[in-house]
């Protein structure tokens, strides 16, 4: 690691809150943590952390997992190879299976390879799926750090709106490995009936991220999905200083409360060139929810025990 970062800021001078994101409480609550949704590298798209880098951050400051999600290959084999290498740290390095172009999109090959090696989560076409293409150029994503082959769009429904044919066997892999089925970048009105033929086929661990940023979920749907027992993921980049900030503290507010504590994960969806490190994401997050009035138990609940309780983690003692 650089000699001249600080891995309490991630090398980004502290936001001014009102409260400190260095303080006594922010240290105490951000312990056990785990970070759902880690955009480390190396990637095609340009990074401020690597895999190394995050995995000591993570530890020097208490986290106890991260969930590293590359858009375009699957990081478990590198998360595995960290946690036999850096077995000293006390943080594990978890991984996941994007069903995107590069990984031959819904093919059941991939996850059935990438559910044996010990991924926990199965993502839905991300940066391949056609709701994502389709909101592209309104939502103006960095481009990767090298030209790429255009994509080819993906579904998971069909013209009559029933899901496509390699969707049932993956569902059932899923299942098979007790594993998380994330709804990736599909719309809304994709995820809902996923998820649903996904439950009879008894996956029992459901993650909707970012619900209102690509995915168009309303309130309602988000309180939804809540019912259906899913866990919906909020990213913090989009939400604190030293980020991209597309929302306002009141939308995070009403969006927690929307699904509810206990159905709410905050995951940081940071490593991105410009944005501050991701735990450096999840201090600011702390100081936001404790200045809209959460308690230090439901902040844990958020950063911590949900994303452990999906993930099958034992319980922090």
């Amino acid at each position: 690691m650089p000699n001249d970062v600080d891995v309490r800021t991630g090398g980004a001078p502290a936001a001014a809150n009102e409260i400190n994101p260095f303080s006594d409480v922010v240290d105490g609550i951000l312990v056990g943590a785990i970070d759902m949704h880690c955009h480390s590298g190396p990637s095609v798209m340009p990074r401020n952390i690597n895999h190394i880098e995050m995995m000591h951050d993570a530890a020097a400051n208490g986290l106890r997992a991260v969930l590293v999600k590359d858009h375009y290959y699957s990081a478990q084999p590198v998360t595995r190879l960290l946690n036999e290498h850096y077995h000293h740290l006390p943080v594990e390095m978890i991984s996941g299976v994007p069903l995107n172009n590069t990984s031959g999109g819904f093919n059941i090959y991939t996850v059935d390879h990438g559910l044996a090696l010990g991924a926990r989560l199965v993502w839905m076409p991300t940066f391949s799926a056609r709701n994502h293409i389709g909101h592209g150029e309104k939502k103006n994503f960095p481009e990767t750090s090298m030209p790429l082959m255009d994509p080819t769009p993906l579904t998971a429904l069909k013209e009559d709106g029933t899901l496509i044919d390699e969707l049932p066997a993956i569902l059932d892999k899923i299942a098979e490995h007790d594993a998380i089925l994330s709804g990736g970048h599909l719309h809304i009105s994709e995820i809902f009936p996923v998820f649903e033929e996904a439950k009879r086929r008894g996956v029992t661990r459901l993650l909707c991220n970012h619900p209102t940023f690509l995915i168009d979920a309303t309130h309602e749907d988000i309180a939804q999905l809540a019912r259906m027992g899913a866990y919906v993921e909020h990213s913090i980049c989009m939400f604190i200083p030293e980020a991209f900030t597309f929302y306002g503290p009141e939308e995070l507010d009403g969006l927690i409360k929307a699904a509810g504590v206990d159905n709410t994960i905050l995951g940081s969806d940071l490593g991105q060139e410009g944005n501050c490190w991701p735990v450096k994401g999840f201090r600011n997050v702390i100081c936001l929810c404790l200045s809209l009035g959460y308690s230090e138990e439901d902040i844990r609940k958020m950063i911590g025990g949900n994303p452990g309780k999906l993930l099958g983690l034992d319980p922090v003692k």
